[in-house]
């Protein structure tokens, strides 16, 4: 059964509360396309003393402090600070498994862990953060796997890391299994930084065909998947698809190029998202999963995906006559 949530409705909000939510998604953003040159100004700045040493030391203050800091701290109380959001989006959900039934579940001695996968990626999961801050705050403990390099990069790592971040390798993701209750399930963005370059207003595409290495994980570790499509997040902005900056995202998994929303600016646009949660697929759990065994769990979260793509693709005015391509 599904449940419905509407989270704003724009003819109610105010001018404030929209313009609120605008520059707090701009934070972000920004965060992303000004972090890369300023560390490299700092650096510049750092080695030749310029304009003097103490002034050079002062401009790159937020960096060093931000490197000081190892690691990025979780936020689940400030979090949903970030509520005017989910106004500026006019976000919205649809559970085919409601928060309170996740949450009972990871309750229940050796309940099974989850991965909840996350597609398309985008450019910034916008969707992806406004289902964080919408969420129950005993929710917002579950970690969201990322690249090495964005755990690593000071300024990028402090501000996502308030969202909870964890890295994205295997080794790292099954000590995340161990953990207890919902602190042991996970959400992974399947497409990774390869699917930010499908991102496109006019075609949906997901990288997911050669994606099968979540599969694998979840049957080796016994972990159930359940699968949530983020309808808006191709849409809020716009990727520079080419070029050496586009090539070294690619290379640091890390979104370092160019993008734009509202105005050409780093303004994510005023689009409608939707977040939409499949029930768990019920993966049994495989020490030693053949090809077969993986081809055949992964068939069917393509099946799921593109099942909910097209049950709430309604719901969202610009993805109507829009189909979805699998790559």
């Amino acid at each position: 059964q599904n449940q419905q949530k509407v989270m704003g409705n724009r003819q109610k909000v105010s001018t404030f509360r929209w313009m609120l939510g605008m520059s707090m998604a701009t934070v972000f953003s920004s965060t992303y396309i000004f972090t890369p040159p300023y560390l490299l100004i700092s650096i510049i700045l750092l080695i030749f003393q310029y304009p003097t040493r103490n002034g050079s030391i002062l401009f790159a203050a937020p960096a060093i402090l931000s490197m000081l800091l190892t690691s990025p701290v979780q936020s689940t109380k400030w979090i949903g600070y970030l509520a005017p959001m989910l106004d500026y989006f006019d976000y919205e959900e649809f559970h085919e498994i409601t928060n309170a039934q996740i949450i009972e579940h990871n309750k229940k001695k050796g309940a099974k862990k989850c991965i909840i996968a996350l597609q398309p990626h985008g450019v910034i999961s916008f969707c992806g953060m406004c289902a964080m801050v919408n969420a129950p705050e005993e929710l917002r403990h579950t970690k969201t796997a990322a690249a090495s390099a964005v755990m690593k990069v000071p300024i990028l790592k402090n501000v996502m890391g308030i969202f909870g971040l964890t890295d994205a390798s295997a080794s790292n993701l099954r000590k995340q299994f161990r953990n207890e209750g919902i602190k042991g399930s996970v959400c992974i963005y399947i497409g990774g930084i390869a699917e930010l370059f499908l991102s496109s207003r006019k075609v949906e595409k997901l990288y997911l065909s050669k994606r099968k290495g979540f599969i694998k994980l979840a049957l080796r570790e016994g972990v159930d998947i359940i699968p949530v499509y983020l309808f808006g997040n191709t849409s809020v902005l716009t990727v520079l698809k080419s070029g050496p900056l586009a090539q070294l995202s690619r290379k640091l998994q890390a979104s370092v190029t160019y993008f734009w929303g509202a105005y050409y600016l780093p303004i994510p646009r005023s689009e409608k998202l939707v977040y939409a949660r499949g029930p768990m697929m019920g993966l049994p759990h495989i020490p030693n999963p053949t090809n077969e065994d993986i081809n055949k769990w992964h068939a069917k979260y393509c099946e799921e995906v593109n099942r909910l793509f097209e049950t709430y693709k309604e719901k969202v005015p610009m993805y109507k006559n829009k189909t979805l391509q699998i790559e």
